[in-house]
């Protein structure tokens, strides 16, 4: 089974023409005139209504109920939001200004790491503006082609690839595509050598990818039963099941390969063994990251799924076997993560053996390519990247910039090169190649990107949070910059799910820093940098710690004369929009302007839609009477409180989006607009035919940006 990895589209931006500071005027007689910086505002009519649930004995109002649901009062009011919110940001002075330069800068060509199959490889470009990366494929010696375009899928670059599993020689791919932003993907079959796909449609998979027998004769999904009619972007996703679909076959005669009906939460991921002799069943359970293992033997007599972990003990990723030993990375006993091998023929109590124990950094990807073991590592947030022998003895450390990721790697168990990207908040995402034996990296592709890196720099600092916990933070600025308390600054943060923020290269960013801006990413607890511990830390009834840990951040900045209240915004997407909609209601004076992203911000209610209950690992749930006081506590839409003066607001959302539905963002911003009793503006922009953030088209994706950066910018002076 070979996994190709989608490259994300990488947004370059560098920002030339007018600087706005104090002037006036506009700088060219086409540009709006600059708005008044304390507008008044009069919003599109959010009517309330009295629906009050009852919580554990306690009432709670919820007057925007009605937004929920998809009715024709609520398209008129999200109808009546946009068209405001576009009057709002068409007058900002920059905002033609960002468009243009992203439209320039984001022009340069973009690979992905390639997947060898079969003596091809296959690998994702973009010549620069096209709304999606196009699929390859490469004999060894001769001429790329296009084998998959998934721009000539829709008009609008709004049908996206979510997913591409190459069978093992090569003479297949099976291909997901999402439209409009959904997690709902339907697959199909494409024939490398034609280039044409055959008759196979696999329709509602969610949360899967495809993994192929070595025959390429089928292959392993998970899917979950087709929606109710008018419930495919808001209904709750259960019972998912495990299905083999032979090809040129319909999808009604798969074979349906596991499921458990006793266990509605369960769900399966499938891997198949390099060898081909073991199918690896991965058992998740919402965002838990620990997880359960099963297999099942493709040859021989018995052919039963069986449990090899059957406990919610521990998080294990299989990595690949020798014969009946997998070999897992885990956190099993070890919080920051060890490589270990299970035997599965032995007997529970002597099949687990230590191959690579834990060290003091943090292991977050771990893989077999030229039978070594190939070990990415953070190291307070940065890349740190080991090569093993398959006995677990160190070969070689490579060498990477400071402060850079390395990533997206891709080899295999019997080839000796291996494939990666190297970046950093200021370097443009390069590919290199390693041989690995000779310990060699090259350059494979390198970008070219319209800014000179070497007029930026990137720092990490360590703060202190509120109850004395130390917390890293990589701030990125062009060099020469003055420490005035005047510099206009983003703090970005996201602070949950195990999820590590490290160093990522994105155009957008470099506008930003040239125009005079200070861009800060703080490593908040409930992220992986520190492993499991870091993670809980953040969790539940901790959840506050994040909150305080960007707190902590902005006040820092500010501190350290890198800006100051006014002149500081706070950005954050999914569950780093309920990160920004918890800071700006509990600190509303320590920031100028705020923009959550696809945020959770009803946390009493946010188990109730599409795979929201998945996230009660992390959250908790107003279901359980001791989850509810801290959830009621934080939960952004429930503490907006009426005459607050907040600081100056665009909520982002999208009208697609079925990961965190629209009515999160819905309910804050209705709630924002009725009790802000500041003159700043509290805006809602929602994105049509997008969803979570997954393929958007780079058109949108540079409209996104502007507006972004321009309201930013306007705001934090």
């Amino acid at each position: 089974m070979h996994k190709l990895l989608i490259a994300a589209g990488v947004a370059t931006v560098l920002l030339a023409g007018c600087q706005h500071a104090e002037v006036k005027p506009a700088c060219n007689p086409n540009e709006p005139a600059p708005m008044p910086p304390k507008p008044t505002m009069s919003y599109p009519a959010s009517p309330t209504v009295d629906h009050v649930d009852v919580y554990h004995g306690t009432q709670v109002a919820d007057p925007y109920r009605w937004l929920e649901e998809d009715s024709e009062q609520t398209k008129t009011w999200v109808n009546a939001q946009r068209e405001f919110a576009e009057q709002y940001l068409a007058r900002m002075p920059a905002r033609d200004d960002y468009k243009k330069r992203l439209t320039t800068l984001w022009n340069y060509e973009r690979y992905s790491t390639p997947t060898e199959a079969g003596g091809r490889y296959f690998y994702y470009y973009n010549n620069g503006l096209q709304n999606q990366s196009v699929l390859y494929v490469q004999e060894k010696n001769g001429e790329a082609r296009v084998l998959l375009d998934p721009n000539t899928l829709s008009a609008d670059g709004t049908v996206a690839l979510s997913g591409v599993e190459i069978s093992k020689n090569g003479r297949y791919i099976a291909y997901g595509v999402s439209k409009s932003g959904s997690d709902w993907q339907t697959w199909a079959v494409r024939d490398v050598r034609t280039g044409k796909d055959l008759n196979d449609n696999i329709e509602w998979v969610k949360f899967s990818s495809a993994a192929w027998t070595p025959d390429e004769k089928g292959f392993y999904y998970a899917r979950y039963d087709a929606p109710k009619a008018g419930e495919e972007l808001s209904g709750q996703n259960y019972f998912q099941k495990l299905y083999y679909h032979k090809i040129g076959t319909p999808q009604s005669a798969d074979i349906l390969v596991y499921h458990r009906p006793d266990q509605k939460e369960w769900g399966f991921g499938a891997t198949v063994s390099d060898d081909g002799k073991y199918l690896v069943i991965p058992v998740w359970q919402g965002t838990d990251t620990r997880n359960r293992v099963f297999y099942k033997a493709l040859t021989g007599k018995d052919r039963t799924v069986k449990p090899l972990i059957d406990q919610l003990e521990a998080d294990y990723e299989f990595i690949g076997n020798d014969g009946s030993v997998f070999y897992f990375k885990t956190d099993l006993q070890a919080p920051r993560g060890r490589i270990i091998a299970i035997d599965v023929n032995k007997p529970a109590t002597s099949r687990l053996k230590e191959v690579v124990p834990q060290t003091d950094n943090t292991l977050r990807f771990a893989m077999l390519a030229g039978n070594r073991f190939v070990l990415s590592y953070l190291k307070d947030a940065i890349s740190h990247v080991e090569i093993r022998n398959i006995k677990g003895a160190l070969e070689h450390t490579m060498s990477l910039p400071s402060l850079g990721t390395a990533g997206s790697f891709n080899g295999k168990r019997e080839s000796h090169e291996l494939f990666y990207t190297l970046t950093s908040y200021v370097q443009p995402t390069t590919v290199y190649r390693l041989d690995l034996n000779s310990k060699t990296s090259t350059v494979y592709r390198e970008p070219k990107v319209d800014f000179n890196a070497n007029e930026f720099v990137s720092e990490q600092i360590f703060y202190t949070s509120k109850d004395g916990t130390r917390v890293p933070m990589i701030i990125s600025y062009k060099k020469g910059l003055q420490k005035t308390g005047k510099n206009p600054t983003i703090l970005y943060g996201y602070g949950g799910f195990n999820i590590a923020l490290s160093p990522s290269f994105n155009a957008a960013t470099i506008a930003w820093l040239e125009r005079g801006g200070v861009y800060a990413v703080a490593n908040l607890r409930g992220g992986g940098e520190y492993g499991e511990p870091w993670h809980k830390a953040g969790t539940k009834g901790q959840k506050q710690n994040v909150f305080d840990d960007f707190v902590a951040a902005a006040e820092w900045l500010i501190k350290e004369q890198y800006t100051s209240s006014s002149h500081l915004g706070i950005h954050g997407g999914s569950n780093g929009g309920l990160l920004v909609g918890a800071a700006m209601t509990q600190r509303p004076d320590l920031f100028g302007a705020a923009v959550p992203a696809v945020g959770v911000l009803d946390m009493l209610r946010f188990q109730k839609f599409t795979i929201g209950w998945a996230w009660t690992s992390d959250y908790g749930s107003s279901d359980n009477a001791e989850d509810f006081p801290y959830l009621y506590a934080y939960s952004p839409l429930h503490n907006v409180k009426d005459g607050a003066q907040y600081p100056a607001t665009m909520v982002m959302t999208a009208d697609h989006d079925d990961r965190v539905v629209p009515y999160h963002s819905f309910k804050f911003a209705a709630r924002l607009q009725a009790a802000n009793a500041s003159s700043e503006p509290m805006l809602i922009r929602i994105e049509s035919k997008a969803g979570h953030g997954a393929g958007k088209p780079i058109s949108k994706q540079i409209e996104d940006k502007a507006d972004f950066f321009a309201f930013l910018e306007h705001h934090l002076k």
